[in-house]
């Protein structure tokens, strides 16, 4: 194979779609309800959040405040849940009713961390830029 056949095979053909079939987090989830693969994938993409949030918060010597934005921090209960499971050492804890019902405030009572869902319009926020970069 050549460099560029495995950059492809990387970065077009590994992670969520090798373990689940598609990279379409919005298909994973549904199909995680009947299908272990795509449960899979969706199990290991909150683990890799939870590793990032949890490196992030020991670099920077704890966390005050964790937001979850765009289409799946935004709508996605299980990989918020997932992203948080395990956290505690950090003073993050979800409040399963809260988080499920999708709520902005999302911590359990006694967190130490803020934990809230801000809606974003990640298109809006583009043609912002576009139209800055433009004039």
């Amino acid at each position: 194979m050549s460099t560029d056949d495995v950059q492809r095979i990387v970065d077009r053909e590994g992670g969520l779609r090798a373990v689940g079939g598609t990279s379409d987090m919005v298909t994973l989830l549904e199909r995680a309800k009947t299908d272990p693969r795509a449960r899979l994938a969706v199990a290991m993409f909150g683990y890799s959040v939870r590793k990032a949030i949890g490196a992030l918060a020991a670099a920077l010597g704890g966390i005050d405040l964790l937001v979850f934005t765009g289409g799946i921090g935004e709508h996605a209960a299980v990989v918020r849940a997932e992203a948080c499971r395990g956290l505690d050492a950090f003073g993050i804890a979800l409040d399963p009713e809260k988080n499920e019902r999708g709520e902005e405030l999302l911590g359990a009572p006694g967190s130490r961390c803020v934990v809230r869902v801000i809606a974003t319009d990640e298109d809006v926020v583009i043609a912002r830029h576009a139209h800055r970069l433009c004039r």
